[in-house]
């Protein structure tokens, strides 16, 4: 009886952290796929779009990402690979980046591919502008990232076109 009650408890503590930011009972998101020169990223199930959304690039948005600190944000098929409540840019969602693909480039030049790219929302500093600014993360206002995290589930592949 003892390790039923603890059970109980256990999932309704973890059925609340999911209630944090809200809930989201539409259509499953297949993938994600961002548009780069449109500055555009759409939630898709399917070939329908879901929900789309304006967002900021790195610094340096005109091409693939190749190496550390060059201000790119990659190009290629990712998918998402973790959650990160406590993200210094309000909440992010983790992407897979660098790929085999991307490694083997990295490789081949002699640099360090990089690593810790995001779809995140913007500290105070950059919430009015769309300017590119990070450091090659996906940034969209924090309204949005709120809606794009409970509607996201791990595993969901992204399409990061040029």
């Amino acid at each position: 009886m003892r390790r039923l009650i603890l059970v109980c408890i256990a999932l309704v503590a973890l059925a609340s952290c999911g209630s944090q930011f809200g809930s989201y009972t539409g259509p499953k998101v297949t993938r994600i796929v961002v548009e780069k020169s449109e500055r555009k990223m759409h939630l898709m199930h399917g070939p329908i779009t879901l929900r789309s959304y304006d967002v900021g690039l790195g610094f340096a948005p005109v091409g693939d990402k190749v190496q550390e600190g060059d201000g790119k944000t990659p190009e290629g098929v990712y998918y998402v690979d973790r959650r990160n409540p406590q993200s210094q840019f309000y909440l992010s969602l983790g992407i897979s980046y660098p790929n085999e693909a991307d490694i083997a480039e990295a490789k081949a030049l002699g640099v360090d591919p990089g690593g810790d790219i995001f779809i995140h929302g913007r500290p105070k500093k950059y919430q009015s502008d769309l300017i590119d600014w990070t450091l090659g993360c996906i940034a969209v206002t924090n309204r949005e990232m709120r809606e794009i995290y409970i509607m996201v589930e791990l595993g969901t592949k992204i399409v990061i076109k040029e």
